[in-house]
């Protein structure tokens, strides 16, 4: 493959970018969200239901794929324009929804059964006359950006959900490849390290490391091969967002990676991905076809003597190859475990060579701050954590989706003014920030900034980006088992402090919330916590006791009542828990009774039953289908 000239990439970015410019600005355009949680909600069946409607009404029209807006709770998604109307925005488009929202469009029709998300608004933001797309949404009667978007800064998220993550040509457009341009010809190795040092981009991973001193280090070992290898083995239960990243914009990882590969005097990229995530591998496989096509990955890239290639290299699901010396392992083909460290992987990493592992988004930021210029970056978040936060807002919130927002924000501004509060009407208990590895925070820290060094200092942590919450029905008991239930699962056994604490510290959990715990488990826990923390290889066993100290930190008192009442003050744990029929309240249905699993309640009809307790199994349907509220729990 001949590399392309620079002066050819410049013309091809204009054309690409006035084909875009066509497409977007079409008679009648339409995209519909083809990520993994469009795709789970029936984004498909979507597509083929708007081409019938398209062809129903003889309209000539572009249809776009786009990946995911990150507004999950409302998919599948789907924006519409045409005849110089608006650009709006439907969430709950299913394939019955789809003729609807065509006659509400296009006819004025009342829509009933979709949700206007929104009228599109790209935004762009301006450094130098250099410009960052991005993809937002605005309330069609005020013009003033939607609650979800009000507060979000998109980054690393600019491009997914507004370009085809299966075309070059759309990424070329939004000044894809620039970066890499600008480096290969106008700057040394050493220039591009400063200059991600100097934007203080710290790794996304979960450490925060800042990620121009780790390339230094690699530039500056004097081995060769160098590998730079991208970690996107993202196992976080409730995580999406690395994913996210590579099903709707695989280009942006690329060229950071390109651009890493040239920093740190390497020619090789492995980007490690789970399994799980067939349509981001498929995205990644067509973009680095594209790439080579184009000869942005190969030899002498633009020209430059510079040559990279990238490999994929799919895991088999183990959470510990999340850890960058276990991922190694794996790339060779051992056994996922950690090694002990050092020598670090900048001085000796794949197969004893200097390498350098990031995260999906680190290489993802990697193009726009060359692009935009350090500067620019360094002034947004905070003086310690510049930039953004990607987080997979999860749990009882009622905006469950992907969000960007500038570092220093408050847990409580993302989940009450992005995630729109609690669902259901529940009140906040809790918010766990960083994954099973992470620290559960309650509403006295809803204030905390949002950053690396503020969530460490109350007992959290950043992490990959996960971040769940709880309402007042969860059991902050049954949430750390939950967790270590995981930990155990994944621990990969090296290490007797991570294999044998994490199966004690389960055990206490588990005889806690059966009712036969003691009081001098919870001084055990913290002891098993101590040893785990410094004994531990990685940090897989070093942070797996966080969720179980930080719940016993801040729910102390949930847990002795556990133990001292027998009690499960949530109603979540079975064993802890009894259920009654208030005989006042209760008619005489026998719909309870018809719906017992085990026989346990008896009653005449328009008596009040009763439960026997040796026979109920405790699975609170009783309570799910009395209509008159009155069975209780205690």
């Amino acid at each position: 493959m001949v590399s392309i000239a620079t002066g050819s990439l410049a013309v091809r970015r204009e054309q690409a970018r006035e084909r875009w410019l066509q497409k977007i600005n079409a008679d009648v355009y339409v995209t519909v969200g083809m990520g993994t949680c469009g795709l789970a909600a029936g984004a498909g069946d979507t597509l083929a239901a708007i081409e019938a409607e398209l062809a129903k009404r003889n309209l000539n029209a572009v249809v776009g794929k786009v990946g995911c807006v990150g507004m999950c709770s409302y998919e599948p998604m789907v924006e519409l324009q045409a005849g110089g109307k608006p650009r709006v925005n439907y969430g709950q488009a299913t394939a019955r929804n789809v003729p609807e929202i065509f006659a509400s469009y296009f006819d004025g029709a009342p829509l009933r059964k979709s949700v206007v998300v929104g009228e599109v608004a790209p935004t762009v933001i301006q450094t130098n006359g250099r410009a960052l797309h991005s993809l937002s949404f605005v309330d069609p009667e005020s013009k003033e950006k939607t609650a979800f978007h009000q507060k979000q800064l998109r980054i690393v998220l600019s491009n997914c959900g507004l370009i085809d993550p299966e075309s070059i040509d759309d990424y070329l457009a939004l000044d894809g490849y620039k970066a890499l341009e600008t480096v290969l010809t106008e700057m040394t190795p050493e220039e591009v390290i400063e200059e991600v040092t100097r934007s203080g981009l710290r790794g996304r991973g979960g450490g925060g490391f800042p990620t121009g001193v780790k390339w230094g280090f690699a530039r500056k070992t004097p081995k060769w091969p160098k590998y730079v290898i991208c970690n996107a083995d993202e196992g976080d239960p409730g995580a999406f967002m690395d994913r996210s990243v590579l099903e709707g914009d695989p280009h942006s990882v690329i060229e950071g990676m390109i651009i890493a590969g040239y920093a740190i005097g390497a020619e090789t990229g492995y980007i490690y991905c789970r399994a799980e995530y067939p349509l981001a591998i498929r995205r990644l496989e067509i973009a680095l076809a594209q790439a080579r096509e184009l000869g942005l990955l190969g030899e002498d890239i633009l020209g430059s003597g510079f040559g990279f290639n990238i490999l994929i290299k799919e895991g088999a699901g183990a959470f510990v190859c999340g850890e960058e010396t276990a991922l190694m392992a794996s790339i060779q083909g051992e056994r996922g475990q950690p090694w002990p460290r050092p020598p670090y992987p900048a001085v000796s990493g794949l197969w004893g060579r200097p390498s350098n592992v990031n995260n999906v988004k680190s290489y993802a930021y990697t193009p726009r701050i060359i692009r935009l210029g350090a500067e620019w970056f360094k002034n947004l978040g905070t003086e310690g954590s510049p930039g953004t936060a990607v987080f997979a807002l999860t749990g009882m919130v009622n905006r469950t989706g992907l969000v960007e927002v500038p570092m220093g924000i408050t847990l409580r501004e993302i989940i009450y003014d992005v995630g729109g509060g609690i669902s259901l009407g529940k009140k906040f208990k809790a918010v766990q920030t960083g994954g099973p590895l992470g620290g559960c925070l309650p509403e006295a820290h809803l204030n905390t900034p949002v950053d690396f060094d503020s969530l460490r200092a109350a007992g959290a942590v950043m992490g990959s980006g996960g971040m769940i919450v709880a309402d007042e029905t969860t059991c902050m008991v049954e949430f750390a088992k939950y967790f270590m239930q995981f930990v155990c699962d994944e621990s990969c056994g090296k290490c007797p402090p991570c294999r044998i604490g994490s199966t004690r510290m389960l055990e206490i959990l588990e005889r806690i919330t059966a009712g036969e715990g003691e009081l001098e488990d919870l001084d055990e826990i913290r002891r098993l916590a101590t040893g785990m923390e410094k004994g531990s290889l990685c940090a897989l066993g070093q942070l797996a006791p966080s969720p179980v100290i930080s719940t016993l930190r801040h729910f102390e008192e949930e847990y002795r009542a556990h133990i001292e009442d027998r009690r499960c003050p949530a109603g979540k744990c079975r064993a802890l828990i009894t259920y009654e029929i208030v005989a006042d309240l209760c008619t005489g249905c026998m719909v309870c009774m018809r719906n017992c699993p085990s026989n346990a309640i008896s009653g005449e009809k328009r008596q009040p039953h009763v439960i026997d307790p040796e026979l109920c199994e405790r699975c609170g349907l009783c309570m799910e289908v009395c209509k008159f509220d009155a069975i209780i729990v205690w």
